[in-house]
């Protein structure tokens, strides 16, 4: 597996400005320290509440922090699990990447996490899955549909389904929100870390504790500038009609 570096050619003016803006959609993690505009965060959860959500179900809430007093209180958070990602996970370049180019992507999250008490805006996406209804004719063509292996798939992977129907109500919108954030020129970036001691976060930000996290997304004006991003070649990924 290698990874290699997209080129976006300027978009013709009919054309389909979101690709550039896609492979051009890095993780910005070196921030300034200048404020976001509300009305610019709002921009970006307009977006993501226009992205599909399973079942159209639409029950997530997002909380957006740009109180440095409660950033100076979740900088601890980040800094723990940062850390515990960096000395497991996140202690070897992944396979195919350049070394080099991994060093400069630690260097990046050390820099974020020293100095995430700066962080402008973070977005926090949350879910609380609503109650399933079902009735007795409607378990017993589901009973029917999957057969006696399909429900002893569905009983041992329960979790897991559960996990995915949530995460496809809100990923979505996660991806809108780096999408505009990208196209009005701020840095961001997805994270999960914080769910390594997500009680803790939800503690400190008073989400209620039947509702899950979904992401720590930092937002903020990049130091830096955008460029191409490096992915696997698509052929490389491509499996056409079978694996």
């Amino acid at each position: 597996m290698t990874f290699e570096t997209v080129y976006a050619d300027a978009p013709a003016p009919d054309g389909p400005a979101l690709f550039p803006t896609m492979s051009t959609m890095r993780a910005m993690r070196r921030l300034k320290p200048d404020a976001v505009p509300d009305e610019t965060i709002d921009q970006l959860i307009q977006a993501a509440v226009w992205g599909p959500s399973g079942g159209n179900m639409q029950c997530y809430e997002y909380v957006v922090v740009t109180d440095r007093a409660v950033m100076a209180e979740l900088a601890p958070l980040w800094k723990r699990c940062v850390d515990a990602y960096l000395a497991t996970t996140g202690k070897h370049a992944p396979e195919g990447m350049d070394e080099a180019a991994y060093r400069r992507m630690v260097a990046a999250i050390e820099y974020q996490r020293d100095h995430f008490a700066e962080t402008p805006a973070l977005i926090i996406p949350c879910y609380k899955f609503p109650e399933p209804r079902f009735d007795e004719e409607g378990l017993g063509i589901y009973a029917e549909s999957l057969g006696p292996a399909g429900l002893e798939h569905m009983t041992n992977t329960q979790t897991r389904f559960q996990a995915l129907a949530e995460g496809s109500c809100v990923y979505p919108g996660v991806q809108n929100v780096l999408l505009a954030a990208r196209a009005l020129g701020l840095a961001a970036n997805l994270t999960i870390w914080h769910l390594m001691l997500e009680q803790e976060w939800k503690k400190a930000l008073g989400i209620p504790s039947d509702t899950h996290t979904f992401a720590a997304i930092p937002v903020g004006w990049p130091q830096g500038n955008f460029g191409p991003v490096r992915r696997r070649p698509v052929a490389d990924v491509v499996h056409r009609d079978r694996w």
